[in-house]
């Protein structure tokens, strides 16, 4: 990492140009050939189908700017060309937890970027406030992160998980569902999300109906599924990461089982994922939450808008473009607006830079924000739900009324 130069007494040359008059002045470290970007992707296990598409999100930003000769940057007032190192942590936090270290011992990279979701994250931010390293989050979305003591990290792509649910407990209650069941894995992402929703039944005078952690590495649903259905709910959320919500929708299609409202977490993240490995007929009028590009934000103050990026990024395929390509992008863009509002590129130069953009950056992903410890509080997600469209099914905002594309469908056909 570059610093400023700080001269002092007796360096003479080094630190000092004299003037005329005799005054000195401070000379500034010489700009670096590159700003060298590390991040981790998972290249294979539960993971790869999220990491990956991230990873292409952030690397299409990265050619973005190479293109123009590089990312802006104010300490020197030019454009500097990015340089990523990236390694295959093969979905996996310990080996993430060595790799992450080795980003900034060995590489010494100017930016540090999490690898995808919560359980890849996790390493990575004891490891960088431990070094002082300024830990841009891409979706690693735990609330236990972000603490007032650690002030390298901030999120950029999604708002902390515990908060997601706020919208669909709102629905919940507008189509009066009281009896509700929530299955979720046991990890924070999934936790807070079921946290969320049974306090916010529960100052509703509601409780859920049937309330259980599994392990994350769940891929059997069919018995917990029967257990569910002995409760009569007329809701189901299920909340995990994608290969969670795939083993659960096809133990749910499998078991002739039919709930009038089933939620996951995913379809609306990697939904040609989802559908291709539960079929359009269980992914049906199912529910999940509403993220961009489909929840299109077109009026931007920085990078591209949804339409924009989705033609840029996949022209002949703009279908294949989701949720995780976006957020690499996204993550793009924060790093972009730190580069050209920090002062120097210590650390805490860029998380103050991040800080001042806060709550005036609009981009493909709405509209950017944090709080005083870096978790992102700007955008809550809506409801949405997948409507059949031919072979396939279609996602439209069904909650809240002011983003509705589509009347919603309860009890589900």
């Amino acid at each position: 990492m570059k610093r400023y130069l700080v001269a002092s007494a007796g360096l003479g040359l080094l630190g000092l140009l004299v003037s005329a008059c005799g005054a000195a002045t401070t000379v500034t470290s010489k700009a670096p050939a590159a700003i060298t970007i590390g991040t981790l992707y998972s290249g294979s296990g539960p993971f790869a189908t999220s990491s990956l598409p991230q990873l292409a999100g952030l690397k299409f930003w990265i050619s973005q700017e190479n293109s123009k000769g590089g990312v802006y940057v104010k300490a020197y007032k030019k454009r500097i060309p990015i340089k990523l190192v990236t390694y295959n942590d093969q979905s996996s936090a310990t080996t993430a937890a060595t790799l992450y270290t080795q980003l900034i011992t060995q590489n010494k990279v100017n930016i540090l970027a999490a690898d995808f979701g919560s359980v890849l994250t996790a390493p990575a931010v004891t490891i960088a406030q431990e070094h002082h390293q300024l830990l841009f989050d891409q979706t690693g979305t735990g609330t236990v992160f972000f603490t007032p003591g650690n002030k390298y990290i901030v999120l950029t792509a999604l708002p902390t998980s515990g908060i997601w649910p706020h919208p669909l407990v709102k629905f919940l209650l507008a189509e009066k569902i009281s009896r509700v069941a929530i299955v979720y894995c046991s990890n924070d992402f999934d936790a807070s999300q079921a946290t969320t929703t049974s306090k916010g039944l529960a100052a509703a005078g509601l409780h859920p109906v049937y309330y259980q952690a599994v392990p994350t590495s769940t891929t059997s649903y069919g018995t917990l599924i029967q257990s569910i259905k002995a409760t009569h709910p007329q809701a189901v959320l299920e909340f995990g990461f994608p290969p969670n919500d795939i083993a659960f929708l096809q133990a749910l299609r499998s078991s002739g089982v039919k709930f009038p409202m089933v939620f996951t977490a995913f379809p609306g993240q990697l939904h040609h994922l989802l559908e291709t490995n539960v079929g359009q007929a269980g992914l049906a009028y199912t529910f999940s939450y509403g993220y961009p590009p489909i929840l299109a934000y077109n009026t931007v103050n920085e990078g591209l808008g949804a339409a924009a990026f989705v033609k840029a990024f996949a022209p002949s395929d703009p279908a294949s473009v989701n949720f995780l390509n976006v957020a690499g992008y996204q993550t793009g863009l924060v790093i972009q607006a730190a580069l050209d509002h920090a002062t120097s590129l210590s650390q805490l130069a860029l998380r103050n830079a991040v800080a001042s953009v806060s709550g005036k950056l609009k981009t493909i992903d709405g509209s950017y924000q944090i709080n005083s410890q870096g978790a992102e509080t700007g955008e809550l997600l809506p409801v949405s739900q997948m409507f059949p469209s031919g072979s396939t099914t279609k996602i439209e905002m069904v909650y809240p009324p002011s983003l509705a594309t589509h009347s919603v469908a309860y009890p589900a056909p």
